[in-house]
């Protein structure tokens, strides 16, 4: 699967544009602020119907524009052809176009283009809360496997009820035990779907990181939001009393992590900035590969300023690797030169210059 033609149009300094793309590898390049990243933004935009940049809408809209839209072709592997389209206007409306037709939400546009992002953002990854690790591990789940979606809408309205009655004093014990039932239930599929995904996970990015980096004591853990040895309802029981105080629930998947450990210390406070990035890539790159494996449906792969925080040797051990994925993959940087090479002379390369907005195939 790949974007064979891309039409941006309202976003940011980018110029109306449409774009034929190479199935492979895209190289955007130019000075910075010339309007790179906002090419990434747009596709990400019409993957995931939001930005990347910003919770907020309004910066991502061209100024004096009232909408932004963006419209691709997409190849699949079996030939055939999908045409996707999204826009969203300054009042939030969002409409989401799918081969001439409606789509119910943006949970098909995800499912027809699977994205993964790496941008300097990435390095939250490992040094942000434990809810940035839980969202890398869902996207995962959710593409993966296709009963986490109800199981997931099942854990968030029992947890929101259950904490509805916290918050406002329902001590009736039978509308807690049945709420409290309701969030074990999804609590559990969530787990065993969740701990069969790190199983699938774990061997591959060992895998894809020995390609980059040697980092002996490097270990990926799950921890699953309450007690490994005691069952949900019976730490529910136990913390009901601390629950009620807090109005909120304490323990369950919504605690969740995926810890990135060298010999027993967190990652990101033993790891130079460039072995956290290459850790983040293997990361991103060993989920496509599950998702290929899956469902027969590569990846897109996004990474802003590929060069930053890698030396020469690193940064073509990752060329090399996204070459063998022989999915889609836009890139953006500064200097083209740095980016020419480190791919198979077979490998179809398209480059495109970015200026004050202005987008220009190159050679």
């Amino acid at each position: 699967m790949a974007i064979s033609q891309l039409q941006v149009t309202g976003i940011r300094n980018l110029k109306p544009v449409t774009l034929h793309v190479s199935p492979r590898i895209n190289i955007l390049y130019g000075d910075n602020g010339s309007g790179k990243t906002s090419v990434l933004e747009a596709i990400h935009l019409l993957a995931m119907a939001r930005s990347f940049r910003s919770t907020r809408l309004q910066p991502m809209i061209q100024y004096e524009q009232s909408s932004c839209t963006v419209f691709a072709q997409i190849k699949h592997t079996d030939g055939s052809q999908s045409n996707l389209g999204i826009s969203r206007d300054r009042q939030s409306e969002l409409r989401i176009r799918i081969d001439g037709q409606n789509a119910r939400s943006a949970a098909q546009l995800a499912q027809l283009l699977p994205l993964q992002l790496i941008n300097p953002d990435s390095f939250r990854l490992l040094e942000g809360s434990p809810k940035m690790r839980r969202q890398f591990l869902d996207w995962g789940v959710f593409h993966v496997e296709h009963q986490f979606i109800s199981a997931w809408q099942r854990l968030q309205t029992s947890l929101k009820q259950r904490n509805s009655c916290l918050r406002h004093g329902i001590m009736d014990r039978s509308v807690i035990a049945a709420w409290d039932n309701e969030l074990c239930i999804a609590s559990n599929e969530i787990d065993q779907l969740r701990r069969a995904y790190i199983t699938k996970l774990k061997p591959v990015f060992e895998q894809t990181l020995a390609k980059l980096l040697d980092l002996p004591g490097l270990t990926l853990s799950y921890f699953r939001g309450w007690d490994k040895t005691s069952e949900l309802q019976e730490v529910l029981n136990k913390n009901f009393d601390r629950d009620r105080a807090l109005g909120y629930t304490q323990a369950g998947p919504q605690r969740a992590d995926l810890r990135v450990r060298v010999d027993k210390h967190n990652a990101v406070d033993i790891l130079s900035r460039g072995q956290q990035k290459l850790v983040i890539c293997a990361l991103r790159i060993a989920q496509g590969h599950l998702l290929s494996q899956a469902r027969r449906n590569e990846c897109i792969y996004l990474v802003d300023d590929l060069p930053s925080e890698l030396d020469e040797q690193h940064r073509l051990a990752l060329c090399q690797l996204l070459d063998d994925l022989e999915c889609q993959v836009f890139i953006t940087c500064v200097d083209k030169q740095l980016m020419i090479s480190g791919w198979r002379t077979d490998t179809p390369v398209s480059l495109f210059h970015v200026e004050q907005g202005q987008i220009t195939p190159s050679e």
